[in-house]
Protein backbone atom coordinates (compact mmCIF):
# COMPACT_ATOMS: atom_id res chain seq x y z
CA UNK A 1 0.00 0.00 0.00
CA UNK A 2 1.38 3.25 -1.04
CA UNK A 3 2.20 5.46 1.79
CA UNK A 4 0.05 9.06 2.06
CA UNK A 5 1.69 12.07 2.75
CA UNK A 6 0.06 15.36 3.64
CA UNK A 7 1.12 18.63 2.32
CA UNK A 8 2.71 21.42 5.08
CA UNK A 9 0.35 23.84 5.79
CA UNK A 10 1.38 27.25 4.03
CA UNK A 11 3.68 29.25 6.29
CA UNK A 12 1.66 31.75 8.29
CA UNK A 13 2.00 35.35 7.23
CA UNK A 14 2.11 36.72 10.39
CA UNK A 15 5.42 38.01 11.79
CA UNK A 16 6.11 35.75 14.74
CA UNK A 17 6.82 38.22 17.82
CA UNK A 18 9.08 35.65 19.36
CA UNK A 19 11.68 35.80 16.45
CA UNK A 20 14.42 38.31 15.19
CA UNK A 21 14.18 40.11 11.89
CA UNK A 22 15.99 37.12 10.07
CA UNK A 23 13.49 34.47 11.74
CA UNK A 24 15.98 33.55 14.24
CA UNK A 25 15.43 33.43 18.15
CA UNK A 26 15.78 37.42 19.30
CA UNK A 27 18.33 38.01 21.60
CA UNK A 28 18.16 40.74 24.43
CA UNK A 29 14.51 41.77 24.08
CA UNK A 30 13.48 45.24 22.43
CA UNK A 31 15.96 48.00 24.24
CA UNK A 32 13.34 50.41 22.18
CA UNK A 33 10.69 49.47 25.34
CA UNK A 34 11.44 49.23 28.42
CA UNK A 35 10.37 46.02 30.75
CA UNK A 36 11.87 43.64 28.00
CA UNK A 37 15.35 42.46 28.13
CA UNK A 38 17.71 45.16 29.27
CA UNK A 39 16.53 48.31 30.43
CA UNK A 40 17.91 51.61 28.92
CA UNK A 41 21.51 52.68 29.57
CA UNK A 42 21.91 55.82 31.82
CA UNK A 43 24.78 58.34 30.61
CA UNK A 44 28.07 57.04 32.01
CA UNK A 45 28.43 59.44 35.27
CA UNK A 46 32.06 58.27 35.63
CA UNK A 47 34.73 57.88 33.43
CA UNK A 48 37.02 54.62 34.26
CA UNK A 49 40.39 53.64 33.37
CA UNK A 50 42.40 50.28 34.12
CA UNK A 51 45.57 51.48 35.01
CA UNK A 52 47.15 48.43 36.00
CA UNK A 53 45.96 45.09 35.26
CA UNK A 54 48.27 41.38 36.42
CA UNK A 55 47.70 37.46 36.52
CA UNK A 56 49.33 37.36 40.23
CA UNK A 57 49.81 33.85 41.59
CA UNK A 58 49.13 32.48 44.87
CA UNK A 59 51.50 29.56 45.90
CA UNK A 60 49.91 26.48 47.89
CA UNK A 61 51.35 22.86 48.49
CA UNK A 62 48.84 21.39 45.68
CA UNK A 63 50.28 24.05 43.19
CA UNK A 64 50.09 27.40 41.86
CA UNK A 65 46.26 29.76 42.10
CA UNK A 66 46.18 32.19 39.69
CA UNK A 67 44.29 35.43 39.34
CA UNK A 68 43.92 38.60 38.44
CA UNK A 69 44.56 42.48 40.03
CA UNK A 70 43.24 45.47 38.45
CA UNK A 71 43.60 49.00 39.69
CA UNK A 72 40.97 51.43 38.46
CA UNK A 73 40.42 54.94 38.75
CA UNK A 74 37.36 56.01 38.04
CA UNK A 75 36.30 60.42 37.47
CA UNK A 76 33.71 62.94 36.68
CA UNK A 77 36.87 65.24 35.39
CA UNK A 78 35.14 67.71 37.58
CA UNK A 79 36.82 66.99 41.03
CA UNK A 80 35.14 63.74 42.11
CA UNK A 81 37.84 60.63 42.10
CA UNK A 82 38.01 57.11 43.25
CA UNK A 83 40.93 54.35 43.31
CA UNK A 84 40.06 50.74 43.50
CA UNK A 85 42.08 47.97 43.73
CA UNK A 86 40.60 44.09 43.65
CA UNK A 87 41.25 40.53 43.03
CA UNK A 88 39.18 38.33 40.77
CA UNK A 89 39.13 34.71 39.03
CA UNK A 90 39.09 36.49 35.69
CA UNK A 91 39.71 40.15 34.51
CA UNK A 92 35.69 41.20 34.08
CA UNK A 93 35.14 40.13 37.80
CA UNK A 94 38.57 41.79 38.94
CA UNK A 95 38.26 44.75 36.85
CA UNK A 96 34.13 44.99 38.40
CA UNK A 97 35.40 44.89 41.89
CA UNK A 98 37.77 46.92 41.72
CA UNK A 99 35.92 49.97 40.36
CA UNK A 100 32.88 49.00 42.67
CA UNK A 101 36.00 49.49 45.73
CA UNK A 102 36.59 53.12 43.94
CA UNK A 103 32.93 53.95 43.73
CA UNK A 104 32.83 53.49 47.45
CA UNK A 105 36.27 55.65 48.30
CA UNK A 106 35.03 58.72 46.27
CA UNK A 107 36.18 61.83 47.15
CA UNK A 108 36.20 65.67 45.99
CA UNK A 109 39.98 67.59 45.20
CA UNK A 110 39.53 70.93 46.57
CA UNK A 111 40.72 73.26 43.82
CA UNK A 112 41.50 77.43 43.93
CA UNK A 113 41.54 79.32 40.30
CA UNK A 114 41.75 76.00 38.12
CA UNK A 115 44.60 74.39 40.19
CA UNK A 116 45.27 72.42 43.32
CA UNK A 117 45.23 75.28 46.40
CA UNK A 118 49.43 74.64 47.76
CA UNK A 119 52.24 72.38 47.24
CA UNK A 120 51.63 68.42 48.93
CA UNK A 121 54.75 65.77 49.35
CA UNK A 122 53.34 62.48 50.01
CA UNK A 123 54.98 58.83 50.29
CA UNK A 124 53.30 55.31 50.32
CA UNK A 125 55.72 52.77 50.30
CA UNK A 126 58.89 53.69 48.19
CA UNK A 127 57.11 55.95 46.25
CA UNK A 128 57.02 59.39 47.03
CA UNK A 129 55.07 61.95 44.93
CA UNK A 130 55.00 65.89 44.56
CA UNK A 131 52.18 68.06 43.60
CA UNK A 132 52.09 71.43 42.76
CA UNK A 133 50.28 74.49 41.66
CA UNK A 134 50.42 75.86 37.98
CA UNK A 135 49.09 79.04 36.40
CA UNK A 136 46.19 78.56 33.82
CA UNK A 137 47.06 77.29 30.85
CA UNK A 138 50.06 75.60 31.86
CA UNK A 139 48.23 71.72 31.61
CA UNK A 140 49.31 68.97 33.56
CA UNK A 141 53.20 68.45 33.37
CA UNK A 142 52.92 65.06 34.87
CA UNK A 143 53.70 61.33 33.70
CA UNK A 144 52.70 57.62 34.63
CA UNK A 145 49.79 57.12 37.20
CA UNK A 146 49.60 60.73 38.16
CA UNK A 147 48.74 62.26 34.95
CA UNK A 148 45.99 59.43 34.90
CA UNK A 149 44.39 60.64 37.81
CA UNK A 150 45.16 64.16 37.45
CA UNK A 151 43.27 63.96 34.24
CA UNK A 152 40.46 61.68 35.46
CA UNK A 153 39.57 64.16 39.01
CA UNK A 154 39.30 67.26 36.68
CA UNK A 155 42.56 69.50 37.49
CA UNK A 156 43.67 71.50 34.70
CA UNK A 157 46.81 72.84 35.79
CA UNK A 158 49.49 71.12 37.72
CA UNK A 159 52.91 70.16 37.77
CA UNK A 160 54.15 66.66 39.51
CA UNK A 161 56.97 64.75 40.11
CA UNK A 162 57.47 61.02 41.08
CA UNK A 163 60.80 60.06 43.49
CA UNK A 164 61.81 56.58 44.80
CA UNK A 165 59.39 53.57 43.12
CA UNK A 166 57.71 54.13 40.15
CA UNK A 167 55.41 51.13 40.77
CA UNK A 168 51.86 52.18 39.48
CA UNK A 169 49.79 51.30 42.63
CA UNK A 170 52.39 52.82 45.32
CA UNK A 171 52.29 55.75 42.70
CA UNK A 172 48.55 56.04 43.02
CA UNK A 173 47.98 55.58 46.51
CA UNK A 174 50.91 58.17 47.35
CA UNK A 175 48.67 60.28 44.81
CA UNK A 176 45.70 59.63 46.28
CA UNK A 177 47.10 60.47 49.89
CA UNK A 178 48.23 63.76 48.50
CA UNK A 179 44.78 64.74 46.79
CA UNK A 180 43.05 63.65 50.46
CA UNK A 181 45.17 65.89 52.18
CA UNK A 182 44.76 69.05 50.35
CA UNK A 183 43.17 71.77 52.09
CA UNK A 184 40.32 74.33 50.71
CA UNK A 185 42.52 77.84 50.04
CA UNK A 186 40.65 80.81 51.99
CA UNK A 187 39.40 83.17 49.95
CA UNK A 188 41.06 86.41 50.45
CA UNK A 189 38.36 89.44 50.84
CA UNK A 190 39.82 92.84 49.35
CA UNK A 191 39.25 95.82 52.36
CA UNK A 192 37.82 99.21 50.58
Amino acid sequence: MPEVTKAAPAADKRPDRRRGPQGGPQRGGDRRSPGRGRPNSEPKEYDQKILDLARVTRVTAGGKRMRFRAAVVIGNRKGTIGFGLAKGADVSMAVDKATNQARKHLFEIPMAEQTIPHAVKEKFGAASVLLKPAPSGTGLKSGGAVRVLLELGGVPNAVSKIFGSTNKINVAKATMQALRSLRQAKTRVKKS
